[in-house]
């Protein structure tokens, strides 16, 4: 079953969505991806306890174009998000974020948490993750780091057939898997999400200054806090530190995944949902 499609107009812009699923309302999206009818892995992990908004984000598909810069901003964002929660109707919902998407959810905690009812943040960090974090894959002392740069710098180039781009996609998705064996059984669904060049290039630049860990107990809602014991893209360190510092919140590690507790742990993870994001 695919998701259903929506537009909304908002007192900001025009921006689609897509909703699949029952219960309470939940929101979801991810900084710079492009959704369509067939969904996202995270959102559809959510789908059989909430009523799923999974959100294109402004020069995302259909969603309202950027007129200036400062509009792709995180916290433009996070007034974007806003808005389409008021023109929905709600007085308040669930926001739930996987890796930037995660970093979205922080600031929608700071600065909105009377708009939240709970909070889910996966695999994320409040601050700049690379530089100081040899765990982490995109750091120098990684002993991945100069195969990751090198599929990501070959995954821009225009030549490449579609089979050659989908064979390096899938190697560059392998090194964020706890079994990278298992890729084919772990991403087993049609889903044919796309990415945001121009925000994904904006958040390039954004990142290198992005730390909000001073005002994490500013958050007042639930927090859910999920990480991969094995995570390369967002270590471990960082949902820690995160759980130390919001005040009513619950980190669950999962001890056999690394950037997708939701795929590689899909039992687990199902029961955390139905017992700490009810």
């Amino acid at each position: 079953m695919t998701w259903s499609k929506r537009v909304l107009e908002t007192n900001r812009g025009t921006f689609e969505f897509f909703e699949k699923g029952e219960g309470p309302p939940l929101a979801v999206t991810h900084l710079y991806s492009e959704f369509n009818e067939s969904g996202d892995y995270f959102a559809d992990s959510l789908i059989e306890n909430h009523h799923v908004y999974l959100i294109n984000l402004r020069e995302c598909g259909g969603s309202e174009k950027a007129s200036a810069p400062h509009q792709l901003t995180m916290l433009e964002t996070v007034l974007d998000l806003e808005s389409i929660r008021n023109a929905l109707g709600f007085d308040r919902w669930k926001f739930a974020g996987h890796s930037t998407g995660g970093m979205i959810g922080i600031l929608y905690g700071i600065y909105f948490s009377d708009s939240l009812t709970k909070l889910l943040l996966a695999n994320t960090a409040a601050r700049e993750y690379m530089t100081f974090s040899k765990d982490c894959i995109y750091n120098e002392g990684h002993p991945e780091f100069v195969r990751m740069q090198d599929l990501m710098a070959t995954l821009k180039r225009g030549d490449l057939t579609d089979r050659e781009r989908e064979s390096y996609t899938i190697e560059r998705t392998k090194l964020s898997l706890f079994r990278p064996q298992d890729y084919h059984m772990t991403f087993n669904k049609n889903i044919n999400k796309k990415l945001s060049a121009k925000r994904l290039d904006f958040f390039s630049r954004e990142l290198h200054t992005f730390d909000v860990t001073k005002k994490l107990s500013l958050i007042k809602a639930p927090t859910l806090i999920i990480a991969g014991k094995h995570d390369v893209q967002c270590p471990l360190l960082y949902s820690q530190e995160l759980n130390e510092a919001i005040p009513h919140s619950t980190c669950i590690v999962f001890e056999q995944s690394n950037h997708y507790p939701h795929l590689e742990e899909v039992g687990k993870f199902s029961k955390v949902i139905a017992r700490d994001f009810d």
